[in-house]
C-alpha cells in the first residue's frame, strides 16, 4: 500500500535513509530537512517544498516532482540560551547535491540558485524548469529534456548534457565542452529538416496512402531516413505501413493509434514519442532510441504470412528505458540486447518474447512476467 503523506510539514525533519517509495508526498513541505539516503523512488512530490533540503544521495528516480521547489533555504531556531542555531548545522554545501533524480519528472520545478553538484538528471524531464544561477558542477543531464528551461547563470563546469534536448532552452553553451554536448538537440534542426522534404508531409503522407492501397502501382512509399521532423508534425492515426524513417529524428511526435505495420525506424531518435494503441506489427526499430516513449496497448506480435511464416518485431539494441510498454502485446518481439531498465511491462503479454542479453534492471513486471521470464532463461 502507497504510503498518503500528501501536505505533510516535516520542516527542519532529520529524515536520513527514510523510505517513501512510491509514497504521495504532493504539495509536502519538506524545507531544511535532512533526506540524505532518502528512498523516494517513483514518489509523488507534486509542488512539494523541498528549499534548502539535503538530498545527499537520496533515491528520486522516476519521482513526479512537477512544479517542485528546490531553491535554497535557511533555517534557524533559538536554544535555551537564546542563540541562533542554524538547522543541520553540521551539513556542508556538498551534502545538498549528489541526488539521483534520473527519469523524475521535474517540468516547471524551481531550482534557482539550488545546489546540485554531482546530481543525475539523466532522462529526467525538466520543461521549463527554473534553473538559475544554480551550481549543477559534475551534474549529469544526458537525455534529459530541458525544453524552455532557464539555467541562465548556472555554474556548468563539467556539466554533461549530451542527448539533451534544449530547444529553447535558456543556457551559455560555450561554457560546455564539445563533447559534453554530444547528440543534444537544440533549435538548429539535425541534417535535413522539414523545409526539405520534397513536398509538405501532409501531401506525402497521401502519396503514402495511395501507394500501400494501389500495391505500390500510384503514390510513392513515405521515406524520411535522415530527416529531423521534431516541429509541427502530428502522424496521430496515420497511414504509416512499410515507412521508412532509418535515422530520423522523431522526438516527441505523436503516433497514437497509427497503423505502421513493417516500418523501418532503424537507428531512429523516437524519444518521448507516442505509439499508444499503436499497430506495430513486425517493424524494425533495431538500436532505435525509444527512452520514455509511450508504448502502452501497442500492438507489436508477428504479423502471419501465408504458409505459416512469422514477421517478428525487432527491437535488438533498442533504449526503451523509462519508456511504458503497459498492456502492449509483445508476443514473440526481439529485444535481445535492449535496454528495458526502469521500463513498465506491466499487464504486458511477454510470450515468446527474446530478451537474452536485454537490461532489465529496475523494470515493472507482474509476478506472473518474472516467473515467465525466469522460466524462458532456465530453457536458453
Amino acid at each position: 500500500v502507497k504510503k498518503n503523506m500528501a501536505d505533510a510539514d516535516f520542516t527542519g525533519a532529520y529524515l536520513s535513509g527514510t523510505d517513501f517509495t512510491g509514497a504521495n508526498l504532493d504539495r509536502a513541505t519538506f524545507y531544511c530537512a535532512d533526506l540524505r539516503g532518502a528512498n523516494m523512488h517513483g514518489a509523488s512530490l507534486i509542488r512539494a517544498d523541498l528549499r534548502g533540503a539535503s538530498l545527499r544521495g537520496a533515491n528520486l528516480r522516476k519521482a513526479n516532482m512537477e512544479g517542485t521547489d528546490l531553491r535554497e533555504g535557511s533555517l534557524s531556531s533559538a536554544n535555551s540560551d537564546g542563540e541562533l542555531k542554524v538547522a543541520h548545522e553540521n551539513l556542508t554545501v556538498v551534502d545538498k547535491g549528489g541526488a539521483n533524480l534520473s527519469g523524475a519528472n521535474l517540468s516547471e520545478a524551481k531550482l534557482a540558485g539550488a545546489v546540485a553538484v554531482g546530481s543525475n538528471f539523466s532522462d529526467a524531464t525538466l520543461k521549463s524548469a527554473k534553473i538559475t544561477k544554480a551550481s549543477l558542477k559534475d551534474a549529469n543531464f544526458s537525455s534529459a529534456n530541458l525544453k524552455n528551461a532557464d539555467l541562465s547563470g548556472c555554474d556548468l563546469e563539467n556539466v554533461i548534457l549530451q542527448n539533451a534536448v534544449l530547444t529553447g532552452t535558456a543556457i551559455n553553451l560555450s561554457e560546455v565542452s564539445k563533447e559534453n554536448l554530444k547528440g543534444a538537440l537544440t533549435n538548429v534542426p539535425i541534417g535535413l529538416s522539414t523545409k526539405d522534404l520534397p513536398l509538405p508531409i501532409e501531401q506525402m503522407l497521401i502519396s503514402h496512402k495511395m501507394w500501400i492501397e494501389s500495391d505500390g502501382k500510384q503514390g510513392k512509399q513515405l521515406d524520411v531516413s535522415g530527416f529531423d521532423l521534431r516541429i509541427g508534425i502530428d502522424f496521430g492515426g496515420a497511414i504509416l505501413t512499410l515507412m521508412k524513417g532509418k535515422g530520423a529524428i522523431l522526438y516527441e511526435l505523436n503516433f497514437a493509434k497509427a497503423q505502421m505495420q513493417s516500418a523501418i525506424l532503424i537507428e531512429a531518435d523516437l524519444r518521448h514519442a507516442i505509439f499508444a494503441n499503436a499497430d506495430m506489427r513486425s517493424s524494425n526499430f533495431a538500436k532505435a532510441n525509444l527512452r520514455n516513449a509511450n508504448l502502452q496497448g501497442a500492438q507489436l506480435q508477428p504479423l502471419s504470412l501465408a504458409g505459416g511464416n512469422m514477421l517478428t518485431t525487432d527491437m535488438s539494441g533498442a533504449s526503451l528505458r523509462y519508456a511504458n510498454l503497459s498492456k502492449a502485446n509483445l508476443r514473440h518481439v526481439k529485444f535481445t540486447g535492449a535496454d528495458l531498465c526502469d521500463a513498465d511491462l506491466r499487464d504486458s503479454d511477454i510470450t515468446n518474447a527474446n530478451f537474452e542479453g536485454a537490461l532489465l534492471d529496475g523494470a515493472q513486471m507482474t509476478p506472473e512476467q518474472v516467473d515467465l521470464l525466469k522460466t524462458v532463461q532456465k530453457t536458453r
